[in-house]
């Protein structure tokens, strides 16, 4: 009874930890009053950005044709709002679509050409930014602040003159504007392939008298977007500072108001959704302030995250001086992001993607993952592989097990004996059964191991292929479209012959179905439990975790089914050749 009674808890354990761990031990964010007295000062704030504006009683003005639905609009009103400014830039890479808007130099249109809403490569790319005037404007911003209130500074309303009409990998644009009193500002905008920008400032002092002058970027978001909200994936704003990472729920920033951070030198800032980003890298060597924003306009959430030089530019009559910033915009690709640390030095922009807690296991895992998938052409079968050099890696430890379960399943006739004999005294009972454990060298808990050991390995292969937008929309065969979501199919509606609608819980696919049936056989291999409440626990198991694991992403269900089928394999050949039988 002891070793079943193990066994119950190490499956309740082990969801405990699934679904509890991050939650409670993951990287936490400093309280206000601790960030607050981090902070320098001295340099002129950034400029908080207007809202879009709203009608009396704070409804957005977006005109609404007749009959469409909330996506038509949506993507008219987006177009709408970029035909009514179209003096702009036009950005036509491989990776991106979009415009960069001259007045006030704005990167507010981006289109992600690559990616796509559904697995239906017809379906709309990702739109990423959106101007001002358009559902959820969402752009990032670049300039100069000063103390000094009668120097004029290029701001939003700043009209820039374009040095030609496209940007493209292998034609920068450089924008210009002139103050009037002495000051040339020059933007010279550059994009790679994929998805970052570099912003070079430029100022140049005609005049006489010395100018002091800050730079800064900004990423500002209206509106809160739709969000996972699951609470082992981060969304929102988060950064890098001094090589720490920090993050913001846009709930409790909308509770703090501002979050103020400094670094030393380099580091990065942004906002982050499952699997798109949008960041600021400052100048690596360039001590900065930076902050988390709540940023309301009337009835309309607004979130921004910014940083300030705290270094005082000084520009000297007839001198120019330049600083160097990237904005990236893009999908969170691991490859790409490590390629910007090692080549652009910008520190841990990998942390991006919220790998969380178990990162010295989920970032190998993914890696590993990636290497089979090169090699094998498919995700699902890479899974498989990887799921295989898994079971061999851990194979002494799970031989050791089930041989121990063997020899468990062999003493089930002396239990019995004992278990009749000594049936009212419990006691004695488990004195004489620990004390059968020691002659027979039997180890109760040793069955247990192979389960205590899946814990970190299920949770980090589950966060692999929750996070990785290398696994969205990555198809396996038959029905399986999307490694990354649920399985599709429903037996409840067998497979949709049945018109209704069930309820979520009763959403249960094939492959969750698949699972549970291998883990039911998995069981009936170990010792049956003389208890018989705990035997009625145990049958219930694998039907309980068909249901639990049925909204799991349908790679991690695959995973499991294949891994139970090959402890299946495993545990039945041991049995028969140590004489239990299977």
């Amino acid at each position: 009874m002891l070793e079943q009674r193990n066994l119950i808890l190490a499956i309740v354990l082990s969801m405990a930890v699934l679904f509890g761990f991050e939650y409670f031990t993951g990287p936490k964010t400093p309280a206000p009053t601790q960030q607050a007295a981090e902070t320098t000062t001295g340099a002129p704030t950034v400029p908080t950005p207007g809202a879009a504006p709203l009608a009396p009683g704070g409804t957005a003005m977006t005109p609404t044709a007749p009959g469409a639905t909330a996506e038509q609009v949506a993507t008219e009103t987006r177009v709408q709002a970029l035909a009514s400014d179209s003096d702009r830039v036009t950005i036509d890479t491989a990776s991106l679509h979009g415009s960069i808007r001259l007045k006030g130099g704005r990167i507010d249109d981006l289109t992600l050409v690559t990616y796509h809403e559904t697995t239906d490569p017809t379906s709309p790319a990702i739109s990423l930014l959106s101007p001002t005037g358009a559902p959820n404007p969402y752009y990032a911003e670049f300039g100069w602040v000063t103390g000094d209130k009668a120097l004029k500074v290029p701001d939003s309303t700043t009209v820039w003159t374009a040095s030609s009409k496209t940007l493209t990998e292998s034609t920068p644009v450089s924008l210009t504007w002139d103050n009037g009193q002495g000051l040339r500002f020059t933007r010279r905008i550059s994009v790679d392939a994929h998805y970052m920008f570099t912003i070079e400032q430029m100022v140049e002092n005609t005049q006489d008298t010395p100018r002091t002058l800050y730079p800064y970027g900004l990423i500002k978001r209206d509106g809160e977007p739709k969000t996972v909200n699951f609470y082992i994936l981060h969304e929102g704003p988060l950064g890098v500072f001094d090589g720490t990472l920090k993050e913001k729920k846009y709930s409790d920033l909308k509770d703090d108001g501002e979050i103020k951070y400094t670094t030393a030198g380099g580091g990065w800032l942004g906002i982050t959704d499952k699997y798109w980003l949008t960041a600021l890298a400052m100048d690596q060597d360039m001590p900065s302030n930076a902050r988390f924003l709540y940023a309301p306009k009337d009835t309309t959430d607004g979130y921004q995250t910014d940083y300030t030089s705290s270094k005082a530019y000084e520009v000297s009559p007839g001198a120019m001086v330049q600083v160097t910033n990237r904005f990236f915009a893009g999908a969170k690709e691991v490859d790409l992001l490590d390629a910007y640390t090692d080549k652009l030095g910008i520190t841990n922009f990998d942390l991006a993607i919220d790998f969380g807690w178990f990162y010295f296991l989920t970032k190998p895992f993914f890696l590993a993952l990636q290497f089979l998938h090169g090699i094998l052409g498919n995700m699902g079968l890479a899974i498989l592989g990887f799921t295989v050099f898994l079971k061999a890696l851990f194979f002494p430890l799970a031989n050791k097990s089930y041989r121990s379960m063997s020899k468990m399943k062999l003493l089930q006739p002396e239990m019995k004996k004992l278990q009749e004999r000594f049936k009212d005294d419990r006691q004695r009972l488990n004195t004489e059964m620990m004390a059968l454990y020691k002659k027979e060298k039997v180890n109760p808990l040793a069955g247990c191991l192979p389960i205590v050991v899946q814990i970190p390995v299920f949770f980090a292969l589950y966060k692999v292929l929750f996070v990785s937008i290398e696994m969205r929309h990555a198809p396996f065969y038959g029905w399986i479209k999307d490694l990354s979501a649920p399985d599709p199919t429903n037996i409840f509606t067998l497979f949709g012959l049945i018109p209704w609608d069930p309820p979520s819980m009763l959403m249960i696919g094939i492959w969750p179905v698949i699972m549970g049936i291998t883990m039911f056989l998995q069981q009936k291999l170990n010792p049956a439990p003389a208890d018989p409440t705990q035997a009625k626990i145990m049958m219930f198991l694998p039907l309980i975790f068909t249901f639990m694991l049925g909204h799991f992403a349908a790679g991690l269900v695959i995973y499991w089914s294949w891994n139970n089928s090959l402890s299946i394999t495993q545990q039945w050949i041991i049995m028969r050749r140590m004489g239990a039988k299977p």
